[in-house]
């Protein structure tokens, strides 16, 4: 199957098929914010909250592994070394890159990828502190998620192009 929601043998195929392609259409926009931009670009803050491209990156690995380790097996945050809220998934540490937090992400997407391979809708993962869930909510939230965080890239990659073109 193509990862383009749009090619036509997307059509057809099953709702867990579909939702894949659309997150990983996602998860693909989310990583080429980074294209092209310095290390200093990629941490610029432009707004009041600790929201930066390369913090967004990293919130979007912190959400495939909540949903896809977190949820699915009931480890919690602490033993699967990951920050204890979404607000802490943004804070960059001088040893994140462009690089390596582009890495831990797609080796998180691919982890995600495989914890669903095969498992259907239907089927109900206890280890959120929601408590049980359906894979089909699941994966129509990390939709939402990364779809928010799209956007939010999209307007931060536009005001660091900008600033970029008038120091020129």
């Amino acid at each position: 199957m193509t990862a383009n929601p749009d090619a036509p043998d997307v059509y057809d195929a099953s709702f867990e098929q579909q939702i894949g392609v659309f997150i990983d259409q996602h998860r693909a926009m989310i990583a080429a914010s980074l294209d092209g931009l310095s290390e200093a670009e990629a941490r610029r803050r432009l707004v009041s909250s600790k929201t930066t491209l390369l913090g967004l990156v990293k919130h979007a690995t912190f959400v495939e592994r909540v949903w896809f380790e977190e949820a699915r097996t009931g480890r919690s945050r602490a033993e699967l070394g990951l920050q204890p809220g979404p607000d802490e998934s943004f804070d960059l540490s001088d040893a994140d890159t462009s690089a390596s937090v582009l890495d831990v992400f797609a080796r998180a997407c691919e982890r995600s990828r495989r914890a669903v391979d095969g498992v259907g809708g239907d089927t109900v993962w206890s280890g959120n502190r929601r408590g049980p869930l359906s894979v089909r909510w699941i994966l129509l939230h990390v939709l939402r998620e990364h779809a928010q965080h799209c956007g939010h890239a999209d307007i931060l990659r536009e005001q660091v192009l900008m600033e970029r073109s008038r120091s020129r």
